[in-house]
């Protein structure tokens, strides 16, 4: 048996909600292991949809450990909001099936007031955040400021971190004209759900090595996409974590070697939210037909997705950043009405044509995309759950697909419903 990571091979939004919740039916632990609850999955389980920012995809299912690790962090407020929507569905959340890192860092009011002031202030230079705070958060992490889920165990501790982390922010806010932040109200209020926050925390790097020695197989799981990864993404158009697999063993404590098989999750088009490069973005009627017909819209901002053809020089090149072993390939059905569907197959870029996505974001808004044409197969994939089954033009983009990234295809979802999938092979058992 393997242990799993899940990333998305490209700007987030692949689908990784569904596949993450069949493959947590046979995993026994369920981790996140960066981002925050600006990142949402949405599972549609018996006709119920569940919205997910903060906890893990497994919490949906019974007799499943699931785990908030250090390289997330965390909205204490939005989790615990989140916690009760879903007791609301049924859901329990207790301390047996529920487990947040004692290292994991908080985000608090402040972070997310600064996220809102740097955005309003950038105006056509603007990131395209969520406006939740994440950035901030992590930059106090770095800064060594940060407010951890451990330091709500101790008033006087907790007092002398706040002390620390508003120093920083309140000399900006000063400068910028802001009311400054004061102690005693966020202690207080920190204080006053501690204890909600605290019995679900522990040293999540040693719970980790004692389901090493239990054999339970554990599914990593990603938040965003690859190429919003701080170091490897569009940047400076991305988020403010590592998305590549690799930080799974850093985001949770355990090490490289404790992870098997990485598994990509990639659309069959590319979608992308906020600003930033786009090379096949469509904004034409095609672009609006994939977003109509795939439902391109944030699960926690409703954001309306920018839609284009597939771009194989991307997914092949964050496979290979990524150490991406297999692709589940996502949303197949939306391209069912389509005449003609293209892959972006290499780009030219002052009049020399490249097989990758250079680093200079200069260079990465001029790249012109080229492309290759497929027929398509004007019928309804729907609910298909053999590969058999599928439409030859089907079948030949999915080769194509396959071929240009160099990663084999396990899985090929045909719709939300997690029923609707062919399965190729199991990750957890290769």
């Amino acid at each position: 048996m393997k242990n799993v990571v899940v990333v998305g091979s490209q700007w987030g939004d692949e689908g990784k909600g569904k596949i993450v919740d069949w493959l947590s039916e046979q995993a026994d632990v369920v981790i996140r292991f960066q981002g925050g609850h600006n990142a949402g999955h949405t599972l549609v389980i018996d006709k119920i949809t569940y919205k997910l920012r903060l906890l893990p995809s497994g919490i949906v299912r019974k007799n499943k450990i699931s785990v908030i690790g250090n390289g997330v962090v965390i909205d204490p407020w939005a989790l615990l909001d989140e916690i009760e929507e879903i007791k609301l569905k049924g859901i329990d959340v207790n301390i047996e099936n529920f487990i947040i890192s004692e290292a994991a860092n908080l985000i608090l009011p402040f972070h997310k007031e600064m996220d809102e002031i740097r955005e309003d202030e950038a105006g056509k230079e603007k990131i395209g955040t969520t406006r939740r705070g994440i950035g901030p958060a992590y930059e106090d992490k770095v800064g060594r400021r940060s407010i951890r889920v451990m330091d709500l165990r101790s008033e006087k501790n907790l007092d002398k971190r706040l002390e620390l982390v508003l120093f920083h922010h309140n000399a900006i806010r000063r400068g910028l004209g802001k009311k400054i932040f004061e102690k005693e109200k966020i202690k207080i209020d920190l204080l006053k759900i501690a204890p909600e926050i605290l019995k679900f925390s522990k040293p999540v790097w040693l719970k980790i090595d004692e389901y090493k020695r239990q054999k339970k197989k554990i599914l990593f799981e990603g938040a965003q996409g690859i190429l919003l990864d701080v170091d490897h993404g569009t940047y400076p158009y991305v988020t403010s974590s590592n998305t590549v697999a690799a930080n799974a063993a850093i985001g949770t404590g355990c090490g490289p070697n404790f992870i098997n098989y990485v598994l990509g999750i990639t659309k069959a088009y590319t979608t992308r939210v906020g600003e930033g490069p786009f090379p096949t973005e469509l904004k034409d009627h095609i672009g609006e037909l994939l977003g109509t017909r795939g439902k391109e819209f944030g699960t926690i901002t409703n954001r309306k997705r920018r839609c284009g053809w597939f771009d194989g020089v991307l997914v092949r090149q964050t496979i290979k950043v990524s150490g991406i072993d297999g692709i589940a390939l996502t949303k197949l059905d939306v391209l069912d009405e389509l005449d003609e569907i293209k892959m972006c197959v290499q780009y030219e870029l002052d009049g020399e044509t490249i097989d990758y996505l250079p680093a200079g974001v200069e260079d990465q808004l001029n790249v012109k995309p080229i492309y290759k044409s497929f027929r398509g197969w004007k019928s309804s994939t729907v609910g298909i759950k053999n590969f058999d089954s599928l439409p030859e033009n089907a079948k030949n983009y999915i080769y194509a697909i396959e071929d240009f990234t160099g990663a084999k295809i396990l899985s090929i979802s045909t719709s939300p419903e997690r029923k609707d999938t062919i399965l190729i092979e199991n990750p957890f058992l290769i």
